[in-house]
């Protein structure tokens, strides 16, 4: 569902994401981690199609985020870290705002807009200025609006910021759910509690190149830590 092959951007002469290759198959929640600085936000953007790449490609479910972007982008699902909501409408009229930027019908958008209000116990602040809602509302009112259109990829940067630990809890359980009705979720988080309780797979990446990937054990694996977690397995493995 996610091919990036020798994915790279450059800043002049600094290479923020160097010759970056993944697949990433239909149903897998996959962690992306690194220190700040690593390239993850950059490498999302690329594949989200917010910036494009110095060289290198990006398919979404088969379609080139190049040839075709517009395609690309109607099957993702991006929830970036820092939201923009436009704070004067209310969260039904920021849902249809969205609606119509991804071509979804009158006919069928109440009924979509309710049940993913609903999903993130936003419903009975459906009419409400988003101005009122407190950060972890406006976390889950960008979550209900990147699921709106049905997307078969969902790109997140940083999902559980702002959430209170109900919430985290709503969001790791809705994400295996999606995974297991086929949704696949590539998600960049520095919370590796997260990463470890959530993910199939697990990517390292550091200063622009990916180090390691694999499962948690397998990652623990490589570190050749006796009885590592996850914690102990990326701080090793990212001070090589």
């Amino acid at each position: 569902m996610i091919h990036l092959e020798n994915l790279t951007k450059k800043y002049g002469e600094f290479t923020a994401v160097s010759n970056l290759s993944l697949s990433i198959p239909k149903g897998e929640i996959f962690g992306f981690i690194g220190p700040n600085g690593a390239g993850k936000t950059t490498t999302i953007k690329m594949m989200g199609g917010i910036m494009d790449p110095t060289s290198g490609s990006i398919d979404i479910c088969g379609i080139s985020m190049k040839d075709e972007p517009e395609k690309a982008k109607r099957n993702i699902g991006f929830i970036p870290d820092r939201p923009y909501l436009y704070e004067k409408l209310t969260g039904n009229e920021f849902l249809r705002f969205i609606g119509n930027l991804y071509g979804v019908d009158n006919g069928s958008f109440v009924a979509r807009a309710e049940e993913k209000l609903n999903m993130f116990s936003l419903l009975a602040w459906a009419d409400e200025l988003i101005e009122s809602y407190s950060h972890g509302m406006k976390q889950r009112l960008i979550m209900a609006a990147a699921l709106l259109h049905d997307p078969e990829v969902i790109i997140v940067d940083e999902p559980m910021v702002g959430l209170d630990p109900v919430a985290v809890r709503m969001v790791k359980d809705l994400f295996k759910h999606l995974s297991g009705q086929g949704l696949t979720i590539f998600m960049s988080t520095h919370t590796l509690k997260v990463a470890e309780d959530v993910c199939d797979r697990i990517g390292i990446i550091h200063k622009g190149v990916m180090i390691a990937t694999g499962t948690t054990d397998d990652l623990k694996k490589k570190s050749l830590l006796a009885d590592a977690d996850l914690e102990d397995a990326f701080i090793k493995l990212t001070s090589l």
